[in-house]
């Protein structure tokens, strides 16, 4: 299983929010840059770049922030917050992103999505934010009647990397990992998912590498992490 830290920029600034709520943010490091090479200094060999305020905005607003941890690691990164378009892809692609992350095209815009696969074959990841399981756009904003599977299937012949499946009312509180939501995902199709939501220890890492059914392809690391309760030498070698 890899694990992925996430650096989530608001103001140009490293934060977490509490389920996705832009005025819950905690600033955790004023320079994103060396929050990256700390990451990837205790071991990590991915990141998670989400721009929160184009996630909002439909563009992207800490592009500076952004490309600033792209230039100062080695490690491949996977960023999204805003991508609705092809040129938004290309612009992260071109600028060094691994990947590149599509939240609320997957939902509104499924043919871009696809067209995205097709024009870089595994460095498009999608973003599946459910609710109550089901599926969010705009930053979380909007709420839809599709059900996580459902979406999740959509692109099952499509060619993307990963899915990247969080619950929203778990983000950020440290409460757990929906372990279940993040099964019936995987078990719904044949691409990698990642699971992310509410991470509070390695015991979340070891009940997802523990669930019976497809393998759990990795987990996103937040607040846990930033508050110490998680020790990045355990998290890796329990993953």
């Amino acid at each position: 299983m890899e694990l992925f830290p996430a650096i989530d920029l608001k103001g140009g600034r490293c934060v977490r929010l509490t389920q996705g709520r832009m005025d819950s943010a905690t600033a955790f490091n004023e320079d994103p840059a060396a929050q990256a090479r700390a990451f990837q200094d205790a071991g990590f060999s991915w990141l998670h770049i989400v721009d929160l305020d184009g996630a909002i905005e439909g563009r992207a607003r800490n592009e500076a922030a952004a490309r600033a941890i792209l230039d100062a690691v080695s490690i491949p990164a996977q960023i999204g917050g805003g991508v609705r378009t092809l040129d938004d892809a290309a612009r992260w692609i071109e600028a060094g992103a691994a990947r590149v992350i599509m939240g609320t095209a997957a939902l509104t815009q499924p043919d871009l999505v696809r067209a995205a696969a097709r024009q870089w074959p595994g460095r498009i990841a999608v973003a599946i934010d459910a609710r109550d399981g089901r599926a969010a756009a705009h930053g979380w904003v909007s709420i839809s009647d599709v059900a996580a599977e459902d979406l999740a299937q959509r692109f099952e012949d499509a060619g993307v990397a990963a899915l990247i499946v969080t619950d929203i009312t778990r983000d950020g509180l440290k409460g757990g990992i929906n372990v279940p939501l993040t099964g019936a995902v995987a078990d719904a199709v044949s691409i990698p998912v990642i699971a992310s939501g509410g991470l509070k220890s390695v015991d979340d890492i070891r009940a997802l590498k523990a669930r019976p059914g497809r393998a759990i392809a990795g987990a996103i690391l937040g607040r846990a992490l930033y508050d110490g309760d998680i020790d990045p030498a355990e998290a890796l070698a329990a993953a």
